[in-house]
């Protein structure tokens, strides 16, 4: 008999989607410090390139070690696709950093951040294109709110700052395609995967991905200060360890779709770190633009939370 994940005797009723639910405020907590401490290690004289990697590869000491000992028997009994589409999804992610990390050396922190935060839309292209998962109406209300609140951050961003550079926008909206490929074949292979296995193979496939990117490149993984290394490691413990593993971890028990669009508050998170770590104070307009993104998110958990249980009470009718 094929042994189960280890997450499989979790149970799937409300407090499973309520710990899903939490983990995804905690993700968002953790990501949102991402766009901060990129800046602090491009301060540092880190390149962007090398930022992705020294983030993934510092992820991967911790998360290897611990699948390998913890769930080697389930390793072992892993099919042959969804080992490989878990290293396809390590190469989303890095390809997601890359993109990323190197839009916030030609376009502002602000703009990065909302442009990369677009990903619920693709997400909710191709889970309904794809996956065929119906979006209920609140929920499609609710990412077009939240759209709406990034769009009056990134136009009134733009506005402040002057013609946002258009290779910097390209570069986020690379990313957030990217990153939302990673989710959505996350959200195929996680039911099938526990989550120290899935996040043992795909940080160390990002890692390897973008070392070799680096390598390829030219770019120096060389740390000139030890600031560089601190705020690598804390790009590595924070926004990757804590943050994407909460994300990975609520696509066993909540749609892409879901997930993407609570990713929408990241913006507002990191707008509220710069005002004391970048003493960036944002202007009443683009707090009401924050204010928007949060409303929409609250819309669409509420529309997918009765959606849950609606489902729920029919199979247990059945």
């Amino acid at each position: 008999m094929q042994p189960q994940p280890e997450e499989a005797s979790a149970p799937t009723a409300p407090p499973t989607r309520s710990t899903a639910d939490l983990a995804l405020a905690v993700g968002v907590a953790a990501v949102s410090s991402a766009a901060i401490l990129v800046t602090l290690s491009r301060h540092a004289g880190v390149p962007a390139l090398s930022i992705a990697a020294w983030r993934l590869a510092l992820a991967s000491l911790v998360v290897l070690p611990v699948a390998l000992v913890r769930s080697h028997a389930e390793i072992r009994s892993l099919a042959r696709r969804d080992l490989g589409l878990a290293v396809v999804s390590g190469v989303l992610l890095a390809l997601h950093f890359g993109f990323w990390t190197a839009s916030l050396d030609a376009t502002s922190v602000m703009s990065s951040v909302v442009f990369v935060s677009t990903n619920p839309v693709f997400v909710a292209i191709a889970s309904a294109l794809v996956f065929r998962e119906r979006l209920g109406a609140g929920t499609v209300v609710g990412i077009a709110v939240a759209i709406a609140g990034g769009a009056l951050v990134g136009f009134l961003d733009a506005a402040q700052s002057g013609a946002a550079s258009t290779r910097g926008d390209l570069l986020a909206l690379a990313a957030a395609v990217c990153g939302s490929a990673y989710l959505l074949v996350g959200r195929t292979v996680r039911p099938r995967m526990s989550l120290p296995v899935y996040v043992g193979i795909v940080y160390p496939a990002a890692a390897v991905a973008l070392l070799a990117a680096v390598a390829v490149s030219g770019t120096s993984l060389a740390l000139d200060r030890p600031r560089g290394l601190l705020w690598a490691a804390a790009l590595a413990a924070g926004p990757q360890l804590v943050g994407h593993t909460a994300y990975n971890y609520a696509l066993r028990h909540v749609s892409a779709t879901l997930v993407t669009v609570t990713l929408l508050a990241e913006p507002v998170g990191a707008t509220l770190l710069a005002i004391p770590v970048l003493a960036q104070l944002p202007s009443w307009p683009r707090a009401a633009g924050g204010a928007l993104i949060l409303v929409g998110i609250y819309l669409a958990v509420r529309s997918e939370g009765r959606a849950q249980r609606r489902a729920q009470k029919r199979r247990t009718e059945v």
